[in-house]
């Protein structure tokens, strides 16, 4: 089997990366299902209803989110509603929404999906490794394909997520700083890992924001409003080859795509 994870989309040229190509990375990769990380899909900040429906109607099965999760009012009643959008699964108890899910492919087979958030440099939510571990003891009596975003800033806690959730996942790949890192591997009890999985959204920004407005925040300290880059886009992705009998993942590849 051949999973599909997609890096933060960003705005517009974010929206237009996955309408232009999902269907065919699909296709020509022979992939089975696709998460994506959708908390900047909306002009970079958060997700409405709307954008939600035409990029699941491109294909993708999932979405995970992150700090941007409420930027859109709307969001509170759909979220509760659409099980196919997670936000951070350690959230206070109460929250709208899941931050984990069972799904099936078009095949049957059965995966589970977890969003969870870092604390380092972030809203400091509950401990994303307890929080992990109290949804292993559900999961893993369900399904052997256990999938994580772990949406953070720092690189010390994702490569440290890495190691605590190796042979108890088949995957954790790491979203939030629209970088793409170079560090993909096979841990040594078999669960793929990225540190960042990177950005689907306009190639030609400061990860994903007009340039001109940050240089000159950068130079002047002056506050200004960011607008999502109106450029060409880039379409950065991970490809997981899965063992489903074991959950035990074979292979990862980095997907860097520009238009």
């Amino acid at each position: 089997m051949r999973i599909l994870m997609i890096g933060d989309i960003v705005g517009r040229p974010g929206r237009r990366a996955i309408l232009e190509n999902l269907s065919a990375l699909r296709r020509e990769m022979s992939i089975d299902f696709v998460i994506a990380n959708g908390e900047n899909a909306a002009a970079g900040h958060g997700i409405t209803k709307e954008i939600a429906k035409q990029l699941f109607n491109a294909g993708i099965d999932v979405f995970t989110m992150g700090n941007h999760v409420w930027n859109k009012k709307e969001i509170f009643d759909y979220i509760e509603k659409e099980k196919r959008l997670l936000r951070p699964a350690n959230y206070p108890p109460g929250t709208p929404g899941v931050g984990y899910h069972l799904y099936q492919t078009k095949q049957g087979v059965n995966i589970g999906v977890v969003n969870v958030s870092g604390r380092i440099y972030m809203q400091e939510l509950d401990c994303p490794f307890r929080t992990m571990d109290n949804i292993l003891k559900e999961l893993q009596y369900q399904t052997n394909l256990i999938f994580v975003d772990f949406h953070a800033e720092a690189t010390s806690e994702k490569v440290a997520m890495g190691w605590y959730l190796d042979g108890k996942v088949t995957a954790i790949c790491g979203t939030h700083t629209h970088v793409q890192t170079a560090d993909e591997r096979i841990l040594p009890n078999g669960t793929a890992y990225i540190t960042d999985i990177g950005m689907t959204g306009p190639r030609d920004s400061v990860i994903g924001v007009t340039k001109e407005i940050v240089l000159e925040k950068f130079i002047t300290q002056l506050p200004r409003r960011f607008e999502v880059a109106d450029t060409s886009y880039q379409l950065n992705a991970v490809v997981i080859e899965v063992n489903p009998e074991n959950g035990q993942a074979l292979k990862i590849d980095r997907i860097f795509h520009l238009e």
